[in-house]
């Protein structure tokens, strides 16, 4: 049954976590490029990362091909010996292999492009579209998702490319309640996706969970407005951003290494689910900072709706019953709902402010910074934003 089918019908469809994070805190992703090459040098990492998801409740396998298209893979001074489609291809193939291991679909996925951010035309974008597609439709994946879109033009743009193959195509930009990095409301980005093509439009990463959840409320009362239809989808980060700006937390001092105390736990995971659900979002998943057991909170909190328990929940309990089985009373104590549901977590970190100060410097695209290019990083180009750092903390 394919995902439409699934949606239409009312079920609750899970994706799964944010794979660059996982696998770069594993040792096979590079932060910085964020690129998935370890397809082809580490598949044996990607496969078990996809099973983990898989058995912690996920219905949707994503191919790992995110930032995989020509352009980023040699931008920056990267060299890599492998070719997108090679990625690709090796991508398709290791999500298959292990959706074939339940009832799971692959979607094969593509992001934002830095020629966008230079300000290459339609065509030249749409053109590094339809490479990363080819491949994906050689792989026959399921339905094709356009995420991680910070401008919605770039974004119709891929979805009129993933639009012309025929297969199901869902959309979500990574976008909070004010909107794309231009100033479009979330509500315009959904109409605007919905026109060219998207059955299923949403937004992921850059901000937290009920953040997301409520961009995802606009656009849908934006579609309904409208007089069009969509089914929607949110898959969010798994970091705490009360503080972000509109670039999310991408221009948190802490991003990417020290996200650590932003961490939503998997209780704070089961209020997500649940608030997504309500608003009727029916394709419910993560991005980065999602683990395994993220996503078997969220298949544990809809578990009813579902009809059954992910395999990952044989090893854990409801709301913390394995706990019935410990060696300590005090923490016997802890084995129910209403322990686990109030509990405010302590960072253990008593010189930790509670918030940050976004460091965004308000470029997007058509900013000279913001020019991609094949070559290293200079050493001229790092004092010029180390300068701008500076600034930008003073002021």
């Amino acid at each position: 049954v394919g995902i439409l089918e699934r949606l239409s019908a009312g079920e609750v469809v899970i994706g799964d976590g944010g794979f660059v994070f996982a696998l770069e805190k594993r040792g096979y992703v590079k932060a910085g490029p964020w690129t998935p090459e370890a397809t082809v040098t580490h598949p044996e990492s990607v496969r078990q990362l996809h099973r983990e998801f898989l058995r912690a409740g996920a219905n949707v396998m994503q191919t790992f091909t995110f930032y995989a298209s020509d352009d980023k893979l040699e931008n920056r001074g990267q060299t890599l010996k492998f070719t997108g489609a090679q990625i690709n291809e090796a991508a398709c193939d290791l999500a298959r292999e292990v959706a074939s291991e339940g009832d799971a679909l692959v979607a094969g996925g593509i992001c934002q492009t830095p020629s966008y951010l230079s300000c290459k035309s339609e065509k030249e974008v749409k053109a590094i579209f339809k490479k990363q597609v080819d491949v994906f439709l050689k792989k026959n994946v399921d339905f094709l998702i356009a995420e991680y879109f910070e401008h919605v033009e770039e974004a119709e743009w891929a979805v009129q490319v993933l639009k012309a193959t025929g297969k199901p195509v869902a959309a979500s930009m990574c976008i909070g309640p004010q909107g794309d990095m231009h100033g479009v409301s979330p509500q315009e980005c959904a109409v605007r996706l919905v026109k060219a093509g998207a059955q299923i439009v949403g937004v992921n990463c850059h901000f937290d969970p009920l953040t997301c959840v409520e961009a995802v409320k606009l656009m849908k009362e934006g579609v309904e407005k409208a007089g069009l239809k969509a089914h929607y989808m949110v898959q969010p980060l798994a970091f705490h951003t009360p503080d972000c700006n509109c670039q999310g937390f991408i221009d948190l001092p802490e991003f990417p290494f020290a996200l650590e105390p932003r961490i939503l736990t998997r209780w704070d995971m089961h209020k997500y689910a649940r608030e997504a659900y309500k608003v009727g979002i029916r394709f419910i998943g993560g991005c980065c900072g999602f683990e395994p057991y993220h996503i078997r909170a969220v298949a544990e909190e809809l578990a009813a709706e579902r009809g059954f328990l992910p395999p990952g929940s044989d090893k854990h309990g409801s709301w913390g019953a394995g706990l019935e089985m410990h060696t300590k009373p005090w923490v016997r104590a802890r084995s129910h709902r209403d322990y686990w549901e109030n509990i405010k977590p302590a960072s253990g970190r008593p010189l930790c402010p509670s918030m940050s100060t976004p460091e965004g410097w308000g470029v997007t695209r058509g900013h000279a910074d913001l020019l991609q290019h094949k070559e290293a990083t200079t050493a001229q180009e790092m004092k010029h934003v180390l300068e701008m750092q500076k600034k930008a903390k003073s002021t």
